[in-house]
């Protein structure tokens, strides 16, 4: 059996990665009680979608996530949470596709818990989502640690929870092929002040601030709450654009994946050098759209994953040649590894003027 459309469906999921990256899905957990005859969750896709029977306080909290940043979010998802823990939100989250998560009447107690669940999604299962808490250093990629305090609008004073569903509806309605570095609130009038030391200091601490320059308030660096580097992940996992797009990268891939490849096609060399071809393909598409750095994208089958399953199956690699090992019989196993080199957003420029 061969991999006909694999290819072809590959090269329209590049084609549409922008497209379908412009707006994002937002969840927000309202301690609230539904409504007769409203579904929980609440899908919303505007202001007139909310239900009349929501406090005025959830309403204000989707009305927030709502605003977005170029783009509205694709959706909100309002999960009415009358009970005193997360758990069934968490149970039934854990089953629908969305991209950012705020609990905006989160306790102090509850938010190191949470963000180890979201933490758990992205490292045990798979789940690339990401949450934006209040000042919660979590040292995660996944977590956006919020940080900023009375946030002051026309009619309003903000608390650092409270906003956090303003801070998802912005980071879900930023394009892919931008940042949210220097996006302005238009509807925020001032914030606390910090210096530019103290501005420094907290973003290299990992806080998502907000910064008022003399005109407008806006997003002072597009991060996420990490700060530790390691080999396996660098400086780059700390910018917001660049795991918006490997999460995107992953979720294409293992959709197209699951759908035309898994217990479809039999487990063939020809079919894993198919597959490679297929993502590379994709990676292309990338590249013409930006997302990728032109020409410094390669997937091929993972040689050392493929030695270390065959091992583990007793199977002696030890006289096996590079090409023994890559067309080895990996029963229902592939093994593939993939260097790319995402194209991040201009952020600093720095430059001489000669008079």
């Amino acid at each position: 059996m061969k991999l006909p459309s694999i290819n072809i469906i590959f090269k329209e999921a590049g084609l549409t990665a922008v497209k379908r990256g412009e707006r994002g899905g937002v969840v927000l957990i309202l301690k609230d009680t539904i409504g007769s005859g409203v579904n929980n969750p609440i899908t919303i896709y505007s202001s007139a979608d909310i239900p009349d029977s929501l406090s005025d306080t959830s309403k204000e909290q989707i009305n927030l996530a709502l605003i977005g940043y170029e783009n509205t979010p694709k959706k909100v998802l309002a999960y009415i949470n009358s009970a005193t823990d997360y758990k069934d939100a968490q149970k039934y989250l854990e089953t629908v596709k969305w991209d950012y998560i705020a609990v905006p009447d989160i306790a102090d107690a509850d938010i190191a818990a949470f963000a180890t669940w979201i933490k758990g999604l992205r490292d045990n299962k798979d789940i690339k989502v990401k949450a934006v808490l209040p000042n919660c250093a979590s040292d995660h990629e996944g977590i956006i640690n919020f940080a900023v305090q009375n946030i002051k609008t026309q009619n309003k004073t903000y608390s650092t929870k409270e906003y956090c569903s303003r801070i998802s509806g912005l980071l879900a309605g930023t394009p892919l092929n931008i940042s949210a570095t220097y996006a302005p609130l238009a509807e925020v009038l001032d914030c606390d002040h910090m210096t530019k030391d103290e501005c420094n200091t907290a973003i290299d601490s990992g806080k998502f601030i907000l910064i008022n320059d003399g005109s407008k308030v806006k997003v002072g660096r597009a991060i996420n709450s990490l700060v530790t580097t390691t080999k396996d992940k660098g400086e780059d996992f700390k910018k917001i654009k660049i795991i918006d797009i490997m999460d995107q990268i992953h979720d294409d891939i293992k959709k197209v994946a699951d759908d035309n490849y898994i217990g479809k096609v039999s487990n063939s060399y020809d079919n894993k050098c198919l597959l490679t071809t297929s993502i590379g393909g994709y990676f292309e598409e990338l590249e013409l759209e930006e997302l990728l750095d032109k020409d410094k994208n390669k997937v091929s089958i993972d040689l050392d994953g493929q030695k270390a399953y065959l091992e583990s199956i007793g199977v002696d690699t030890s006289s096996m040649k590079e090409i023994d090992i890559k067309e080895a019989n990996t029963k229902d196993k592939v093994f593939l590894a993939a260097n790319i080199k995402i194209l991040d957003a201009i952020e600093d420029i720095s430059f001489n003027v000669s008079i």
